[in-house]
């Protein structure tokens, strides 16, 4: 099992290449952006080892560089929220954290337990109050394989990305002022955090004959099934029976909130490059416990919402009233079923691809019983690992030049101090602190191997002598030959 140490190695704000002009310093929020959760939403993207002589150095300043060019187009992003009303576009930056990551990436992706993702966020930015920091918080983190890890936001990732690899596509984010979607009179809910439990997470992927399987049950009673809301259905139908499980079998009502993003759903649909909180939910209450039931009452409310909520209503404070309006419902909707069981759900499935990966966080009771649900694991594999055998290859080989590199420096260290001296006690000059350091970093829980190289410079080959522990020598006879 892999242990995550993150040592910070930099911190500081990265600020836009250029000044925002005076006439857009007050970026004013939508009714959207006013009624959102302000929180970081912890994203992690893996980049494996490149074959490529850049220096972290020169990432980090190729990356920094980039940033800063993005942030002259995304302005907002480097300001501060004001009273929940508008973002005073000051330009003071964004929070950049580099860290050095003291475990290997391969280790980190074959390990099962999903909390390990939490260790790589420093300053426990996860799901964190936003307005404690910059709107926008990212961290850098490397491995010595030179492997690296980003966190972010996915929508801002994509327009960095492509100024940072200049792939000359043109980057224009939609920045409405003044918003197109203004509060008008409506009065402002108050602030107020989730009351979360203890809770586990669990990572399960679908591939696509699953999928196309999970479709095929409910073919013959739901007209053309996508693949979210069967996947949706099928996680929405086990989280239930696990919630029943965990409270002595007693049948509590469900309510699932589902997700979903406005922009395509609206006449006519705004482009996807808007930016700001454009998403909303609608309710899909529990009628019966059947997989086609479900998806079917998923599909009918998705379709009720827009019609009713969002496709007849015209831009501006109107949407905001018909959205209020029907928040109204989903209350009334909790006033009605005591104790009811809320499960949210958000789909951020891509074009490409034809599998889904679904990230499931559960209360810990609950968890027990849903990932054991034999209906869920006939469809899905839990925490597979992510790479395929020639990317474990690739991570492998780097890691394999990173631990020669650190090898080969550390005898060049002691020749550099030992060469010249003669055979006598100053020798001892030099062994004695190098053996003192290993002592040092070794502890009584640390595997240790002392190697020595006897190979005579003719030989193309080398033999090699291992001699370890009963248990280790099970594992090591498998090994693949080199």
């Amino acid at each position: 099992m892999a242990t995550v140490q993150l040592e910070v190695i930099s911190r500081e704000f990265i600020k836009p290449s250029s000044q925002t002009p005076a006439h857009l310093r007050n970026f004013n929020l939508s009714y959207f952006d006013q009624i959102a959760a302000r929180m970081y939403i912890p994203l992690v993207f893996f980049y494996n080892p490149c074959n490529t002589t850049s220096t972290t150095f020169e990432t980090s300043n190729l990356l920094k560089k980039s940033l800063s060019e993005t942030l002259t187009v995304y302005y907002p992003f480097a300001g501060m929220i004001k009273d929940r009303e508008f973002i005073d576009c000051n330009d003071e930056g964004v929070l950049f954290l580099e860290a050095k990551v003291k475990v290997k990436m391969s280790e980190i992706l074959d390990d099962r337990r999903h909390e390990n993702l939490d260790l790589l966020f420093a300053d426990n930015l996860q799901w964190n109050d936003a307005s404690l920091s910059t709107l926008l918080a990212i961290q850098v983190s490397y491995f010595d394989c030179g492997g690296m890890i980003l966190t972010t936001s996915v929508n801002f990732v994509n327009d960095w990305a492509a100024k940072a690899s200049k792939s000359g596509k043109h980057v224009s984010p939609l920045l409405c002022v003044p918003p197109i979607f203004p509060r008008g009179d409506i009065p402002l809910m108050p602030e107020s955090s989730p009351n979360i439990g203890k809770c586990s997470s669990r990572r399960f992927v679908f591939d696509a004959p699953k999928i196309a399987a999970i479709k095929a049950i409910v073919a013959d009673r739901v007209q053309k099934p996508t693949k979210v809301e069967v996947v949706s259905g099928l996680l929405y139908k086990c989280a239930i029976s696990a919630a029943n499980a965990s409270s002595s079998g007693t049948t509590r009502p469900a309510l699932l909130i589902p997700n979903v993003n406005l922009r395509s759903r609206m006449s006519p649909p705004l482009p996807e490059n808007y930016v700001g909180n454009l998403s909303w939910v609608f309710p899909v209450l529990k009628r019966e416990d059947s997989l086609h039931s479900l998806v079917s009452q998923m599909k009918e409310g998705l379709s009720d919402f827009c019609n009713t909520y969002v496709k007849n209503v015209s831009r501006g404070t109107e949407l905001a009233l018909s959205i209020r309006k029907q928040m109204e419902k989903v209350k009334e909707m909790y006033k009605s079923s005591e104790q009811v069981v809320q499960h949210n759900c958000s789909s951020w499935c891509s074009k490409s691809g034809d599998g889904i990966e679904a990230i499931v966080t559960l209360e810990e009771q609950d968890m027990a019983a849903f990932e054991c649900d034999e209906e869920l694991l006939a469809f899905a594999a839990q925490n597979p690992n992510p790479l395929s055998q020639e990317q474990r290859m690739l991570i492998a080989e780097a890691e394999l030049h990173s631990f020669v590199a650190e090898l080969r420096k550390g005898i060049e260290y002691f020749c550099k101090k030992a060469n010249g001296l003669p055979l006598s006690e100053d020798v001892m000059v030099i062994c004695e602190p190098q053996m003192e350091a290993i002592r040092m970093l070794t502890s009584d829980d640390m595997d240790f191997f002392v190697c020595t190289g006897w190979c005579r410079f003719p030989l193309r080959g080398c033999r090699l002598l291992v001699g370890i522990g009963e248990n280790q020598f099970g594992l090591a006879h498998h090994l693949p030959r080199i």
